[in-house]
């Protein structure tokens, strides 16, 4: 069992008092002479230490009876960075959690994906987190509920179900006991009321349509991260336009898009959505996708203690991980970019789309489809694959694997377990396997110490050559290699490094210089 940072009493307290915004989503404080909780950086005068208890989740608080402050809004902070680091069972429930599971598939369901019984994960949830898994997804059907609330013209009868909530009383009586106020009194007291839908576009909503701010922990360095994106972008699925990241989302109900554009202190993310019950799955997706919930100081304190990183960390500090919301895509578009310039890659991927991919309607933009199931992708004919033959095989067996749960690629899975399943595969070797662990499976130590990149970065930074002593001087960056890849990509001028500078379309093909996450064999 690990203990949370809200053990430690006095450093939360230094961290309140200070009003550090590096800790939000580390832990809650909640004040016991006013009933309320706060996320640390809140802007309100510090309550005196004696009247602080300390919590690891808005769920702990809620059930301990305190309401969420109305001036910093807890429940809106950046999730906890120990859910993405980490691959333990609390862990892999906190991003099932996250992901809708509980809403969708009750407990039982979440515990099946977890390979443990319902006892087990609600003693080990309760353990550390102070809550259960229904308490933990209460709180976040609130938070839903809240932004609906705050940001729609819904009637209040459709927020309800739309958050997953079971009945209009709960909905109602969750969000008086959360946020001391009716439906109808957060809505009238939502800051900007009435503009809050074109905030961000300028443009009216439209039915369907949420404008929102994902938050971050700064620094955050937009350049590799929307550059990877943009440059990799598989036509008709995704697409860099008008200074924002752009794709379609296979949601639970209904096909998605969402447009995602960096800001200085928040990302903003304008989704539109086929069916409402979607919102928070896609948003976790969302946040998945850029690595919002890292600990970008712990990951670059542990990196500059390496003289050869320590430069490319303070040029250019806050480097996230890209990753993916779909991780059978990703997967599938890995096999397909094996030993292959960005412009190989996004041809063979965006064939597959334009073959077997659903037809989406984008009226603000070039979106044509969602990538292909793995069940379409399972019932193709390989022979119309225009690829190799030890490739055509490689990528017909794993979409099988994937189609019949024997290879599972989702948030619950343990990291190691999934690498060896994915190494008995014909034609998965070490790059494949942990470019897939790095950006499907999220492990933030994967390392693909045979990529050409980090080879070349490892050459012009007098760093060891052969992959043996390359992985053994890489332990010094345990457990950030992950985000070390990142600094080790950013020294070339590939255009995954950099932001588009200009709007680029699927038929606007970027540059075919080799990526440099090519598998050297």
């Amino acid at each position: 069992m690990q203990n949370g940072m809200h053990t430690e009493t006095e450093r939360c307290v230094r961290a309140v008092q200070s009003k550090d915004a590096r800790f939000d989503g580390w832990f809650f404080t909640a004040v016991l002479t006013t009933g309320i909780y706060c996320r640390p950086s809140c802007p309100v005068v510090p309550p005196k230490p004696e009247n602080m208890t300390f919590h690891p989740s808005a769920a702990a608080c809620q059930q301990a009876g305190f309401r969420a402050c109305k001036r910093c809004r807890p429940d809106t902070s950046p999730g906890s960075p120990e859910w993405n680091r980490r691959a333990d069972l609390v862990a892999r429930a906190m991003r099932l959690i996250a992901d809708g599971t509980v809403d969708r598939e009750g407990v039982p369901g979440l515990a099946a994906r977890l390979g443990y019984s319902t006892r087990q994960v609600e003693r080990q949830l309760l353990a550390e987190l102070g809550a259960g898994p229904l308490a933990l997804a209460r709180a976040q059907r609130a938070q839903t509920a809240r932004l609906l609330i705050e940001t729609t013209p819904l009637p209040m009868a459709e927020i309800a179900f739309a958050a997953g909530f079971s009945s209009i009383r709960t909905f109602n009586d969750t969000v008086r006991e959360v946020f001391a106020l009716a439906p109808g009194e957060l809505r009238a007291k939502a800051p900007g009321r009435g503009s809050a839908a074109t905030a961000s576009t300028g443009a009216p909503a439209t039915p369907g349509t949420l404008t929102l701010r994902l938050p971050f922990r700064a620094p955050l360095n937009p350049d590799n991260l929307f550059g990877h994106l943009a440059a990799t972008a598989v036509p008709g699925v995704e697409e860099w336009r008008d200074g924002a990241y752009r794709r379609t989302l296979r949601l639970p109900h209904a096909p998605g898009i969402v447009a995602l554009t960096p800001g200085p202190d928040h990302i903003g993310c304008r989704l539109t959505l086929g069916d409402l019950r979607d919102l928070t799955v896609a948003i976790s997706r969302c946040r998945r996708l850029l690595d919002l919930d890292a600990d970008p100081v712990a990951v670059d304190d542990r990196l500059r203690t390496d003289p050869a990183l320590a430069p490319l960390v303070d040029k250019a500090p806050g480097r996230r991980v890209p990753r993916t919301v779909d991780e059978a895509e990703f997967a599938v578009r890995a096999v397909l970019g094996q030993q292959v310039s960005t412009a190989a890659a996004r041809t063979h991927a965006g064939r597959l789309v334009t073959a077997h991919g659903e037809a989406v309607d984008d009226p603000g933009g070039g979106l044509t489809h969602l990538f292909p199931s793995v069940e379409a992708l399972a019932a193709l004919d390989p022979d119309t694959l225009a690829l190799p033959a030890a490739r055509r095989a490689t990528l017909t067996t794993l979409v099988s694997r994937l189609a019949d749960g024997t290879v599972n690629l989702g948030v619950e899975e343990d990291w190691a377990r999934t690498r060896s399943r994915l190494l008995a595969l014909p034609g998965f070797g070490p790059w494949t396997v942990e470019v897939i662990a790095m950006r499907a499976l999220g492990d933030p130590d994967a390392f693909p110490v045979t990529d050409l990149g980090v080879r070349y970065a490892a050459r012009d930074l007098d760093l060891p050559a052969t992959p043996a002593a390359l992985t053994a001087r890489a332990e010094d960056w345990r457990p950030w290699r992950a985000y070390a890849v990142q600094y080790l990509w950013a020294t070339s001028t590939h255009p995954v490094n950099f932001l588009p500078q200009e709007t680029a379309h699927p038929s606007t093909p970027h540059p075919s210089t080799p990526h440099p996450s090519k598998e050297a064999k």
